[in-house]
């Protein structure tokens, strides 16, 4: 097994070094050469509308070995990202932590902060449910206004030609 390349890690394929048979030397010219193809793949698959199957499929598979750890519970690939999720954990560990390795969950390897769920987060009601003087209140916040008719195009212009005026 080779250690990462950083070039590789950056496009999100470590887990090919990983997996890779290539002595772990410094400037092999192997390794030179795959990075060479990956980035020229991974750009020529990128890049530009994915018009066929095959194409969707390559960007999709990209997409999961960039991030194994999310796509664990995949129906048809989850097997292999969790085999490829283990292998970029373990090269991971730290042995001078004190947790145990047997009994440390195989954690999701990226967590990316999503400002709809921080935001979501900070509901007040996400614990308990607004109680009824809270209800009523926002009822009558939403409802104000909703009686009246909507303007006709005719009092819209008017509305308009009076701002122009001013």
């Amino acid at each position: 097994m080779s250690l990462p390349r950083r070039a590789m890690e950056q496009m999100g394929f470590a887990v090919c070094c990983l997996s890779c048979d290539a002595p772990d030397d410094p400037g092999l010219e192997r390794c030179r050469g795959c990075i060479d193809r990956h980035a020229h793949a991974r750009e020529s698959l990128t890049v530009g509308k994915a018009t066929t199957k095959p194409q969707r499929l390559a960007r999709e598979l990209i997409t999961m070995l960039a991030d194994p750890g999310n796509y664990i519970l995949d129906d048809e690939h989850g097997k292999w990202m969790e085999k490829y999720a283990t292998m970029v954990y373990e090269h991971q560990y730290d042995p001078s932590t004190k947790r145990d390795r047997t009994t440390t969950p195989l954690r999701r390897l990226s967590r990316k902060s999503s400002i709809i769920r921080e935001v979501a987060n900070q509901n007040k009601w996400m614990d308990e449910p607004p109680d009824k003087l809270e209800l009523d209140e926002m009822l009558s916040v939403l409802k104000e206004g909703a009686d009246e008719q909507p303007m006709t195009w005719d009092d819209l212009i008017a509305e308009i030609e009076e701002m122009m005026e001013d």
